[in-house]
């Protein structure tokens, strides 16, 4: 099994049994994941903290307003970000980044940012 296929399985294993998402779209998982490149493979990038503020401000700044052209006010995209936090286990501590952005991603109803 390739690496890349090995985070697609945990990614989908987290959003079903931590998210409880129960229909995976596993084509834009596949997107996503290739779509963060090589951060996947290491183990810091390859998670979100969101005990981390900084952090949680990227997410906002570069995926949800950069990539997804989302125009929400900060308040309302740290509100979604925060609900995805929940979704995913505030005591989950391995929040996949796929998940997550996944998660972003169908929230906005943007899947089509990741259309070839």
């Amino acid at each position: 099994m390739s690496e890349f296929t090995h985070v697609v399985e945990r990614t989908v294993a987290q959003l079903r049994d931590d998210a409880g998402v129960t229909d995976v779209d596993t084509a834009l998982v596949e997107a996503v994941a290739k779509g963060l490149g090589p951060s996947i493979y290491a183990a810091d990038a390859s998670t979100v903290s969101c005990s981390d503020a900084e952090e949680l401000s990227r997410v906002r700044e570069s995926f949800v307003k950069g990539k997804l052209g989302v125009s929400d006010s900060d308040a309302d995209i740290d509100a979604a970000i925060a609900d995805v936090c929940a979704q995913l286990g505030t005591s989950n501590r391995n929040k996949l980044r796929t998940a997550f952005y996944y998660l972003l991603t169908v929230r906005y109803g943007k899947q089509s940012v990741y259309s070839a």
